[in-house]
């Protein structure tokens, strides 16, 4: 980008007076009513860059902007969950910070939406009666914020254990076998490239990968997982498993029954979605997220052992 800077005026100059503005930097009233990169706003983006160890200088390249919109996201603007890239920035640090002073550990304050936080988000969920899929809705983040009193500005009694916090052993199945998944439909490619996505930001050592057909394997795959919705027979030889319950250990003992029945080559499990085949246009990202979480975990869970 071509960087941002004194003398010029316009729609930019005002994004990042906005952003400055709403982390209490103070920028003179006349350069913001004209949009001007006047004096006040170029000292305010020298003491910006000053306290995020961006370096010398009052302009706005392309580092301080990115550094600029991360530290001007509030907890509640977006949802959070595992993904990758991990999302960062301050609304993550704050809700890193509520989840640490209230007992749900997520480790160091980061900034980073990694899988100690996801952990620590789900604990929270369970404890205050949200399904605990790990992703910060609006309902979770008032959750957070009608408890800020107890954590908002309040340093959280360390050290933050970083152990086998569930996720761990899910790191280990992961990194040691490789697995492909496909899709037979749209809905279905959609969780699938979430349940990758999660397994990525997991471990950057994963071995799960996608695959476009089921006959598309790698030699060393130990499995294949084809993803289908109740509208698509069964492909012959694939061994047919349907989620049911929103249960993962349940739905890990059928993956792992299907995968050992298998005589020959590498087994095909096909998992049937449920509450997708009469399709109406409602079939939300939270549904199929909170599609990707499970399977992820009943995967995890039938290769651990």
């Amino acid at each position: 980008m071509e960087p941002i800077r004194m003398g010029m005026t316009g729609a930019a100059v005002e994004d990042v007076q906005d952003r400055l503005a709403s982390m209490d930097y103070e920028i003179d009233e006349a350069e913001r009513a004209s949009q001007t990169y006047g004096e006040s706003t170029a000292a305010c983006v020298a003491a910006f860059r000053s306290a995020f160890g961006l370096g010398t200088g009052n302009e706005v390249d392309e580092h301080t902007w990115a550094t600029l919109v991360d530290e001007s996201h509030v907890l509640g603007d977006r949802t959070l969950y595992l993904r990758l890239p991990n999302f960062h920035g301050r609304d993550v640090r704050d809700l890193q910070l509520a989840l640490n002073v209230l007992g749900f550990s997520c480790g160091a304050v980061d900034g980073y939406f990694g899988a100690h936080t996801e952990s620590a988000l789900k604990r929270f969920q369970e404890s205050v009666g949200i399904l605990p899929d790990g992703m910060g809705f609006s309902d979770t983040i008032d959750a957070i914020w009608r408890l800020h009193h107890v954590w908002q500005g309040k340093p959280a009694a360390g050290p933050h254990p970083t152990g086998d916090m569930g996720f761990a052993r899910a790191a280990k199945v992961l990194e040691s076998t490789p697995l492909s998944i496909a899709a037979e439909d749209p809905i279905s490619r959609n969780v699938a490239g979430r349940i990758w996505n999660l397994a990525s930001a997991t471990s950057d050592a994963s071995r799960l990968s996608l695959a476009e057909r089921a006959d598309d394997v790698r030699d060393e795959d130990a499995c294949v997982l084809v993803l289908a919705t109740a509208d698509n027979e069964p492909s012959s030889g694939a061994h047919n498993v349907v989620v049911e319950d929103g249960d993962a250990a349940s739905l890990a003992k059928q993956v792992r029954t299907a995968w050992r029945s298998a005589r020959e080559g590498t087994p095909v499990v096909r998992v049937e979605l449920p509450g997708t085949s009469a399709y109406d246009g409602s079939f939300t990202s939270r549904e199929a997220q909170s599609l990707a979480v499970l399977l992820l975990d009943a995967i995890c869970l039938a290769f651990s052992e």
